[in-house]
């Protein structure tokens, strides 16, 4: 970590508790800051009192914003909040928590973000540098604070973080040596305001980056390569689509990068098209990070998903099954059926109903094996699924639905929870979903050695 001078006597109002916030207001204490902490929530805070900080929970009191130099904003807290909304009416520069990390953080820092992906690639990266000899710190919006993990970090090491795009928004300083955008698609606009507000979110990862640092970019999107002429970095593309001399990617099922072969797409250990993008960005930034040829590969070909994302459970009598709970969305679900033989597959959809109609899905769920439809989308998957003759059996949960299914099904068969939709109509959040249907599973492979007697769905 760097002896910052950069807080030193400076006021600084830390907006939003939780493990982010909690870990952004020690950090600054030890860099001999006056820290202000304020949460909406009565709750006391023991561990930040006991240092001297200043508490102050309940409410958000506009005297808190007098005198104050800087703001440290929990990223999910909007920025039409009372106190956010005056901080910029008083020209208080704003800030997240992983612009304080690339302030101390003594190792290069590689940061990726994406609409979708990012955690995939961010854990892909680290894994593949870990295997390579390096020292790795992995942290930001993958669950570990930036600003915790930076304060570990020696020159030696490399810092891999996971940004998402209510973080970059908060950032003034924030420079990467190494920037990866998996994609942009849209969301997030309740936060945003406007589809160009969340690209310029996402844009601000190479604001303050040189030509002597790398940003690696999907050109399989046409909205990035246009995005791609308004950087001073040096440009790294990838794609799926088109040979790339100068960036990573795919021709023919192989996997290259500058041109030099590294292994074959039908090695990857996880399925769908998307997943081969993912493993495109993870190829460049360790390529560029200095990372062997035969830790990508072992990496690759051995790694068994992100938890919730398209995570391989294992098999159980022959029925393989794979945890994508946080497909919460069409594009989501879309990409994960890319990696599956149809005539084999039963997908578990269904989930909070936003008012959207599922036909963008029709192409992709054309000869599935079966509909599994639990939540308050059921009528919608239903009337889906009778359109497109395909098999559906409705359900109350992803617990039901799997232990009712499974008899029907048969070895070879592949059972895929991927909803297309948001959890919150029965679950506390997409992970307790997830988490259902993985504990169900494991249940359902301690009976691997009862009888395999296939029934018909109904």
């Amino acid at each position: 970590m760097k002896n910052s001078r950069e807080y030193l006597g400076k006021r600084v109002l830390v907006l939003g508790l939780g493990r982010s916030g909690t870990a952004a207001a020690k950090l600054l204490h030890d860099l001999e800051a006056e820290v202000v902490v304020n949460d909406s929530e009565a709750q006391a805070a023991p561990e930040l009192e006991q240092l001297g900080i200043n508490v102050v929970t309940g409410s958000h009191p506009l005297g808190l914003l007098d005198g104050i130099d800087l703001m440290v904003k929990n990223p999910g807290i909007r920025y039409d909040n009372i106190l956010v909304a005056e901080a910029e009416k008083r020209r208080i520069p704003i800030v997240t928590d992983i612009d304080l990390a690339g302030e101390i953080s003594d190792a290069d820092i590689v940061a990726i973000t994406g609409t979708n992906g990012k955690t995939t690639t961010t854990t892909l990266i680290g894994r593949i540098l870990k295997e390579s000899g390096f020292h790795v710190k992995v942290g930001g919006n993958i669950g570990i604070p930036a600003s915790e993990v930076a304060q570990a970090t020696r020159k030696s090491d490399k810092l891999v973080m996971e940004t998402s795009s209510f973080q970059l928004q908060g950032t003034l300083k924030f420079h990467p040596h190494i920037a990866v955008i998996t994609n942009i698609y849209s969301t997030h606009l309740d936060y945003h305001g406007s589809q160009e507000n969340y690209e310029a979110a996402k844009w601000k990862i190479q604001q303050n980056m040189t030509a002597d640092d790398f940003l690696i970019l999907n050109f399989n999107q046409a909205k990035l390569r246009q995005m791609a002429n308004k950087t001073q970095a040096t440009l790294v593309p990838f794609s799926t689509q088109k040979v790339l001399p100068e960036g990573a990617y795919a021709f023919e099922g192989k996997l290259y990068f500058r041109d030099e072969y590294l292994m074959d797409a039908a090695e990857l250990s996880l399925p769908g098209e998307h997943n081969v993008e993912n493993a495109l960005a993870a190829i460049a930034a360790v390529k560029l990070s200095g990372a062997s040829n035969a830790a990508i590969v072992k990496v690759l070909t051995s790694f068994e998903g992100v938890r919730h994302r398209l995570q391989f459970l294992g098999t159980a009598q022959g029925r393989r099954a794979y945890n994508d709970t946080e497909a919460t969305n069409i594009l989501a679900t879309k990409k994960a059926l890319t990696g599956f033989d149809h005539s084999k597959l039963w997908l578990f959809v269904g989930g909070l109903d936003r008012g959207n109609n599922f036909d963008e899905l029709e192409d992709s769920l054309v000869g599935l094996k079966g509909l599994i439809i639990s939540g308050e989308t059921t009528p919608k998957f239903v009337a889906l699924a009778e359109k497109l003759g395909i098999p559906y059996h409705t359900t109350e949960n992803v617990v039901t639905g799997l232990n009712e299914i499974f008899p029907c099904t048969e070895a070879g068969d592949t059972l895929l929870l991927s909803p297309a939709c948001a959890s919150w109509d029965q679950y506390k959040n997409a992970e307790q979903r997830g988490d259902m249907f993985i504990e169900a599973f494991e249940a359902l492979k301690e009976k691997v050695a009862e009888p395999d007697v296939k029934k018909e769905l109904k």
